[in-house]
């Protein structure tokens, strides 16, 4: 595989990206800073088509990463693919406001022909490749300038080494059938409404104090503009102010800003300081949450006591399954779906659908319904149909309803 040079320049970076136009896909990955800024810096794009690979440096001077940008996010001939790619697709969404599509996962791509959830870049590069990752590299400053050669081999190989286990793993995948498993995954990691920073919905992500209308507004508020805050600071949000500080400030809010000073999570000088000033305008302009905008309770499933160890026996015989057909057992079910089922839930349900009912859902409803139990085979647990023998006497309650 041809590695290039550390590109710096627009021309060499368009030259590049009209090679790859014709690709069957490109991997793809970024380093990035974001403990200090509000906003990720991209420091480094890493790019491989399995042919050639180079990383672009997006701090050069002068350089446009228009050709680029484009490639990944309108080309729809060419398949992205990234290894837990939603940071890296969160960068590209703030530069474009767009996504990359199509779009792999091999993260994701793994649950489906592996027990492996999570799987992490060097396990995954050891268990294709047989070779382990260099680490030291890692945890570097990736804004620092010049990049050293140990940097670049570092991050080029994370590329490369995609480039070369995706063709391998897609086989795999398509010798199983399982592609198909993985596009509803694959679609909602390109969704751009999961990387939006919409100001009117930010106060969903903060634990609300109650279902009051009045707090709740006002927690809207303080989100809306702690969010403006930091965007316009460039720095986290929780250096504004803390979540559990905002919840407070919604429940309990001062009616002075001389008050703020006594509220736990903020320093004296909010007191008088322009930033408690504008804490205080947004607090005295909240209005109460309207009624369409309220959220659902999030309810668990009324299981009760036996509806609970049903519910175990559904996520042991989710783990029992996961391990004859080799896939993770999340891909096949949440813990939320079985507590569902365990409550007499049947609508509505991911496992109750498509290829999931197929591989795992059809033996869940069965196990509910008593159709299906366990038994032990050579010391192993397994999944054993029950059949019903109709010589069998009925109980004194069923043969009363069959005389009926």
């Amino acid at each position: 595989m041809k590695i290039h040079e550390l590109i710096t320049s627009t021309d060499e970076l368009a030259a590049l990206c009209d090679r790859f136009a014709s690709a069957d896909f490109v991997a793809v990955d970024t380093e990035f800073m974001r403990e200090s800024t509000y906003w990720p810096l991209l420091c480094l794009v890493q790019i491989s088509d399995g042919k050639e690979a180079a990383a672009i440096d997006p701090l050069a001077h002068g350089i446009d990463l228009k050709p680029l940008l484009d490639l990944l996010t309108d080309n729809e001939d060419v398949l992205k693919v990234f290894h837990a790619g939603g940071q890296d697709v969160e960068i590209i969404y703030n530069l474009t406001g767009k996504t990359p599509h199509p779009i792999f996962d091999t993260q994701i791509a793994m649950m489906a022909i592996s027990q492996s959830e999570q799987i992490g870049y060097s396990n995954l590069v050891e268990a294709w490749l047989g070779m382990p990752i260099d680490k030291g590299a890692r945890f570097t400053d990736w804004s620092r300038r010049p990049l050293t050669d140990r940097q670049l081999e570092y991050a080029v190989g994370d590329v490369t080494h995609l480039a070369t286990i995706f063709p391998k793993m897609l086989k795999k995948l398509i010798k199983t059938g399982r592609g198909v498993w993985l596009d509803q995954e694959m679609e909602r990691l390109a969704d751009p409404a999961n990387y939006a920073q919409e100001p009117e919905t930010l106060w969903h992500r903060i634990r609300a104090p109650g279902r009051n209308p009045q707090v709740l507004g006002r927690l809207k508020a303080l989100a809306a503009w702690r969010e403006a805050e930091a965007q316009d600071k460039d720095i986290p949000r929780g250096r504004i102010v803390r979540d559990e500080t905002l919840s407070d400030l919604a429940s309990h809010p001062p009616k002075k800003q001389a008050d703020l000073a006594k509220v736990r999570g903020l320093s004296n000088g909010w007191k008088d300081n322009d930033i408690g000033k504008r804490l205080m305008k947004a607090l005295s302009e909240a209005v109460a949450l309207p009624d369409d905008e309220m959220l659902e309770r999030k309810r668990g499933a009324p299981l009760g006591k036996e509806g609970a160890l049903v519910a175990d026996l559904l996520k042991l015989l989710l783990k029992i399954r996961s391990r004859e057909i080799d896939v993770a057992a999340r891909l096949l079910a949440r813990s939320d779906d079985l507590e569902q089922l365990a409550a007499g839930v049947r609508k509505n349900i991911p496992l109750l659908e498509g290829w999931r009912f197929e591989t795992f859902g059809r033996d869940a409803l069965e196990l509910v319904e008593g159709k299906l139990g366990f038994g032990v085979e050579n010391g192993r647990l397994k999944m054993t149909r029950i059949v019903l023998d109709s010589s069998e006497p009925l109980a004194e309650d069923e043969a009363e309803n069959q005389e009926a």
